[in-house]
């Protein structure tokens, strides 16, 4: 059996194990969060290199990423250091390649018609594969990473824009505490609806959960949600909003969706090979055989009724 665990630093209360068959090999998923304590963090790091066949980095992410240029946050290279035998993956590899096949596979089946929609995506720099994919086929976008990341009232309407700011930012941010800039631990169950203009101008909300979960209004009627990791709880929030459907760009494993973390953690243990050594075609041709797809999940009763 084959041992994927990811390192969170979120709420532990989102723990959970699973187990499963992926290509015929069984496997063990594992999520641990640390309520956003640093040091079980890099601890559980030292503890687990070596015992597993993948570590992910949850809750945080490694790289950001702008067009063709990529940044580390050095806080959480440092945490993660202790693994010096396991792979140590964040989603990077997945958040390229499937975030961005998602976005393709929407529109060509026709389950959004992005030319036609409002798109809301809370932030371009951790999910650059979702951004620059849907730059491609949105004309009306706001990228809400000064608006979300940094606080600050401005929306950032072209990806040209993004990579600019994100030359000139990022080289800062990523040396300052990550908890600046992203929620940890129980900060991950608050919410402080922010910018809520935003959300109501768009018709399809896109990226990070916890960024969506925190900062959205109470009233999303009608809404799509596009996004990665969701539990049952989550769900049952969304449908308290109003919102028409949501979909998830990693796979139903025991009825929820874990993280592209978890994900790619899984990819790399079926290939037996470290994540600097894959390219986007070897994650896109695992996806493929694993038969990935993204799943679309009714939210009010009329839409189940006419999908039924």
């Amino acid at each position: 059996m084959k041992t994927v665990v990811s390192v969170s630093l979120g709420s532990s209360k989102r723990d959970k194990v699973h187990e499963t068959d992926i290509m015929g090999v069984p496997f063990r998923i594992e999520r641990r969060g640390t309520d956003g304590d640093l040091e079980k963090f890099a601890s559980l790091f030292r503890e687990l290199d070596g015992q597993v066949d993948a570590l992910g980095v949850g809750g945080a992410d490694i790289w950001l990423v702008a067009g063709h240029r990529r940044w580390a946050f050095k806080e959480i290279q440092r945490l993660v250091a202790g693994a010096k035998v396991t792979p140590v993956v964040d989603g990077s590899g997945l958040k390229h390649t499937l975030e961005r096949e998602a976005v393709k596979w929407l529109n060509e089946a026709g389950v959004i018609d992005f030319a036609r929609e409002k798109v809301l995506l809370v932030s371009a720099v951790d999910r650059f594969g979702m951004a620059q994919a849907l730059h491609e086929v949105c004309p009306q976008m706001i990228f809400g990473d000064l608006m979300f990341g940094l606080g600050l009232p401005v929306p950032v309407r072209r990806y040209s824009a993004v990579q600019a700011l994100a030359a000139l930012l990022l080289p800062v941010v990523t040396r300052l505490p990550f908890k600046w800039f992203y929620p940890t631990g129980e900060k991950q169950e608050r919410r402080t609806p922010k910018h809520t203009w935003a959300f109501d101008w768009a018709t399809v909300v896109c990226g990070d959960w916890h960024y969506i979960r925190r900062f959205a209004p109470e009233r999303m009627t009608g809404k799509t949600i596009l996004t990665q990791t969701v539990r049952q709880n989550d769900i049952d929030w969304l449908r308290s909003t109003g919102a028409g459907r949501l979909v998830t760009t990693t796979p139903v494993m025991g009825g929820e969706t874990f993280a592209t973390n978890v994900i790619e953690g899984v990819i790399v243990a079926l290939l037996g090979r470290r994540p600097e050594d894959l390219s986007p075609a070897d994650y896109i041709d695992c996806l493929s055989k694993i038969g990935w797809r993204p799943t679309v999940i009714p939210l009010d009763p009329l839409r189940e009724a006419s999908l039924a």
